[in-house]
């Protein structure tokens, strides 16, 4: 598989990846079994994290009632912010500080479990400065010094897929930008996924998840090779972002199929329940590819989108603060991104377009891609790049200082980029239409 033209290998290059278990639990009606999972698990406290929507909503209440009937003590907390920030990240820490529990259950969107998981780090092992988990350059990216606690993760949305990733997000309000953790401790003992819990998502949030859904299987389809990294000088140590591999493809491409052939589907008809239980399905696939890949550029310059918001607030988000929502974060950078970087990668640009549903019309593949998406995005309801989101040519410079530090994702790019081609690709993506 490694002498596939785009994993080839080279001299004292890496020449092996890791393929992490996926310990998760898809179908209707699946939220049932949390109390039984957690019991089995060993959990006897548990805290229950969620946010003050889904805290309201049904599925809470049957998370809530499943716990109880396998003799599990709860306690609860509600107050997770949407994109989190460090401010209620440590408020969530403290929560779990103040009690002695065995494990942890998360029932929200991306911003829930994210919260989650970093709790379980942060409050089994106090860090003596808080970026010391936080990645590079930002932080110091220090391992876990021990096992964690088991934490049962439930999403409520298909967008993160961060029950089944070693990553989690949150903003840092002083710097203006989100910080990252990668660490493999952090990844939930296990996934329930239950696309029920889809029904309430409003359109515009399932537009924004199916545009993180796609990015992700995109970008790490795209990303560079696996093969192009070096060699370990200790193989124990391999990093959680490994590139482009085979495995990873499998799944990306099922998932990018899958948004072609449902994602506009579920927003012209919001009762098509079929077509969200698929979306639910592609999230899970790009989460376990991209858990295994990494994401690139569109996810690097989508933490400074985020970060430097102004006055936008999206319909079908909670409207308390100015709020870009992941989804559309990371997708108003794509086609720009597709077009610069497609010709060194072509015929994986064209494969993602095929996949879309999209057919070879002649033109370069990075544009027949960002076009098709384009389309896709025209037509549900996306805002119309950077300047939908209240950015302008003047806000370029910023936007590219915090991007370029999300060294994480911008060095698994498949070639690499200057400060001033990120620039470009930033001017790129301003308007669309």
């Amino acid at each position: 598989m490694k002498n596939q033209h785009h994993l080839k290998q080279t001299k004292r290059s890496e020449y092996a990846f890791v393929l992490e278990g996926n310990n998760e639990i898809f179908g209707t009606g699946a939220l049932a079994e949390v109390g039984a999972h957690a019991k089995h698990l060993g959990m006897r406290r548990v805290a229950l994290y969620s946010d003050p929507q889904v805290s309201t909503l049904q599925i809470f209440d049957t998370v809530l009632k499943s716990l109880r009937n396998s003799h599990i003590k709860v306690s609860t907390f509600t107050g997770v912010e949407i994109e989190p920030s460090d401010r209620s990240l440590k408020a969530a820490i403290r929560f779990a500080e103040d009690d002695d529990f065995d494990g942890f259950v998360s029932l929200g969107g991306g911003s829930v479990i994210d919260t989650c998981k970093a709790v379980s780090l942060y409050a089994s092992y106090p860090p003596r400065n808080f970026l010391d988990y936080v990645n590079q350059p930002l932080g110091q990216a220090l391992p876990a010094p021990g096992p964690l606690k088991p934490h049962i993760a439930c999403p409520t949305t298909f967008g993160t897929a961060s029950e089944c990733t070693s990553v989690a997000i949150f903003n840092f309000i002083e710097l203006g930008t989100k910080a990252g953790i990668s660490n493999r401790a952090i990844k939930p003992s296990m996934g329930i996924i239950d696309p029920e819990a889809l029904i309430t998502l409003p359109t515009p949030v399932v537009a924004a998840n199916g545009m993180d859904v796609f990015s992700h299987a995109v970008e790490s389809y795209t990303a560079r090779p696996f093969t192009q990294r070096p060699a370990p000088e200790d193989p124990v140590n391999r990093p959680v972002i490994q590139g482009a591999n085979p495995f990873s493809d499998l799944n990306c491409l099922e998932a990018i199929r899958l948004i072609g052939e449902n994602l506009v589907k579920a927003i012209a008809d919001p009762d098509d329940f079929d077509a969200r239980e698929k979306l639910s399905f592609a999230g899970l696939l790009a989460g376990i590819g991209f858990g295994t890949a990494g994401c690139n550029l569109p996810h690097g310059m989508s933490y400074a989108v985020s970060g430097l918001v102004r006055d936008f607030r999206a319909r079908g988000w909670p409207q308390i603060k100015p709020l870009v929502p992941h989804g559309f974060a990371v997708i108003v950078n794509s086609p720009s991104v597709f077009r610069f970087m497609g010709p060194t990668c072509p015929a994986r640009h064209l494969k993602a377009a095929m996949a879309l549903g999209l057919v070879d019309d002649g033109r370069v593949p990075g544009e027949i891609l960002a076009a098709g998406l384009i389309d896709i995005m025209n037509t549900i309801g996306v805002p119309n790049g950077l300047t939908g989101l209240g950015y302008n040519e003047n806000d370029l410079d910023a936007l590219t200082e915090k991007g370029w530090k999300q060294r994480r994702v911008v060095e698994n790019t498949v070639r690499p980029i200057s400060r001033e081609e990120m620039r470009e690709i930033f001017a790129g993506a301003l308007r669309y239409w």
